[in-house]
């Protein structure tokens, strides 16, 4: 049977529909008019002194996807009186998306008193995240301590799960941070994530915070792209050495000695398709104008996928 009549049989057109559905399902979507596999968005951090509605007005002229926002400045917005539903609504209706918020403060802690008085913040944080509408809310494991017990952290973050999933309808992340004593590496983060037997446990991986705990990047060729929730971008001068990082030390991606585009190329092969966040906390940037850095910081990222 030659092609023609074997695509004018039930079975070959059946074939033939069955191919391009399944093409159309694994067709990427790309952003950045095509430049990026994944949505760049800015953390609001990168510029920090900047007021709140000035920040989302600052992200969306300067071309982001969607920007990152802090708990604290969502706590003092509806402190004096502002919507967080109206501002979920104001960055949508600028083609934004809120990724994730950082986040919950010392959500973990292993004693079980500690852990029933945490509750009350830790929800009224997850209530604001989910209000403005955010996928992901962050939760560091902390309070930090040399002896953070990973089984006990496991199931301090799936109870968080549950409380995110089950009362307001938002997926927490476990962040690991590379100059806490306790859980400073990825592994340490993902043995968290995984022992907490539940499928929508997920990581906030950070560029800084695996080279300043030590991890390295070879390790995340190992994870499946979907187990990270949302990627912070930035990069890192020689000097200080590793250990004596701090977050005031970020720089520019692409300005630094961290192996980004190899990083990149790892993304893909995991096939991670979450956002890209510039989170940076520089100092000397804060001092400038921030639509300036904001349009510098996506300007470096594209230039790596260049």
């Amino acid at each position: 049977m030659d092609r023609r009549r074997f695509l004018q049989t039930g079975l070959g057109a059946g074939l033939a529909l069955s191919t391009a559905s399944a093409m159309a399902q694994t067709e990427k979507k790309t952003y950045q008019g095509g430049k990026s596999p994944w949505p760049i968005v800015l953390n609001a951090s990168t510029i920090r002194p900047t007021p709140l509605k000035d920040k989302i007005r600052i992200a969306a002229e300067a071309g982001y996807d969607g920007i990152e926002l802090w708990v604290n400045e969502l706590e003092q917005f509806e402190g004096e009186g502002g919507d967080l539903k109206a501002l979920g609504a104001e960055i949508r209706d600028k083609g934004m998306f809120v990724p994730n918020v950082i986040g919950l403060w010392d959500s973990m802690p292993m004693e079980q008193e500690a852990w029933e008085k945490s509750l009350e913040a830790t929800r009224r944080r997850m209530r604001l995240s989910a209000a403005v509408g955010s996928r992901h809310v962050a939760a560091i494991p902390a309070p930090d301590r040399a002896d953070f017990d990973l089984k006990i952290g496991a199931q301090r973050y799936r109870d968080l799960l549950k409380i995110g999933r089950d009362e307001f309808n938002i997926i927490v992340a476990c962040e690991f941070v590379g100059f806490l004593k306790g859980v400073h590496r990825l592994g340490q983060g993902a043995a968290i994530a995984l022992d907490a037997n539940d499928p929508d446990a997920c990581l906030v991986a950070d560029t800084f915070h695996l080279y300043r705990g030590g991890s390295g990047f070879d390790g995340l060729a190992h994870l499946n792209g979907d187990f990270i929730a949302v990627f912070h971008w930035n990069d890192v001068p020689a000097d200080p050495p590793a250990d004596q990082l701090g977050d005031e030390h970020r720089i520019y991606p692409g300005d630094g000695i961290l192996p980004l585009k190899y990083a990149l190329g790892l993304l893909r092969r995991i096939n991670y398709r979450g956002p890209l966040s510039l989170e940076m906390f520089n100092r000397e940037h804060w001092k400038q104008d921030p639509l300036v850095v904001a349009k510098t910081g996506m300007e470096k990222i594209l230039a790596l996928m260049g």
